[in-house]
């Protein structure tokens, strides 16, 4: 299999297979496993027709005193949400990547007077909440940036659980990328980049 390719492909002709075909009327979202050059969670969001996306290193949780460091990333195309396989060494996120949750979810922006307030624009406030319908991950979530980075200008953003009905308040804090397996086809990284050849840096 040539992974280089057929990253490339779907990330910028779609996914040939039928897997990237958008069904109903949900936005969607995805987080995918990254183990590239720093191991990671990509939490992507369908805002736009493309995917907003957040490097988040130690993964969503569950528990609303768990603030998880959200680094935003370049968006995505909609048909990269069903990508799981090799990025060859040397590309551009080169690594190996597994879908570990995917499914819809409900806008909840509003503003002080409770009107809803345009998904987009919520996202340009710098404040989002939204309600997920995953496979792992259930509930409402916030994404809330502040000023604050390493350089000059620079954003930082928290992904973080709100006190809701599925809300937890122990167990493990974030998933072990290492262990945890594919929402989609029930392999882990490893198996992924032993099946697709090896794609860790």
């Amino acid at each position: 299999m040539n992974a280089t390719g057929d990253h490339e492909d779907r990330t910028r002709n779609g996914d040939r297979t039928g897997d990237g075909a958008r069904t109903g009327a949900a936005p969607c979202f995805v987080v995918q496993i990254h183990q590239a050059r720093h191991m990671h969670f990509d939490f992507r969001l369908e805002v736009g027709g493309v995917l907003k996306s957040w490097a988040v290193p130690r993964g969503p949780s569950e528990n609303p005193r768990e603030r998880r460091l959200a680094v935003p990333t370049e968006d995505h195309p909609l048909e990269y949400r069903t990508f799981e396989g090799v990025i060859a060494k040397g590309e551009y996120g080169g690594g190996t990547v597994i879908v570990w949750d995917q499914g819809t979810y409900r806008p909840l922006s509003h503003d002080r007077s409770g009107a809803p307030v345009p998904f987009e624009q919520s996202l340009e406030d710098g404040h989002a909440t939204f309600w997920l319908d995953g496979t792992r991950l259930h509930g409402e979530f916030a994404l809330t940036r502040f000023k604050g980075g390493d350089a000059p200008g620079e954003e930082v953003w928290m992904l973080i659980k709100a006190k809701d009905g599925r809300a937890t308040q122990d167990g493990p804090e974030a998933p072990d990328p290492y262990l945890a397996r594919s929402a989609r086809t029930g392999r882990t990284l490893a198996q992924v980049a032993a099946e697709e050849g090896s794609g860790s840096p």
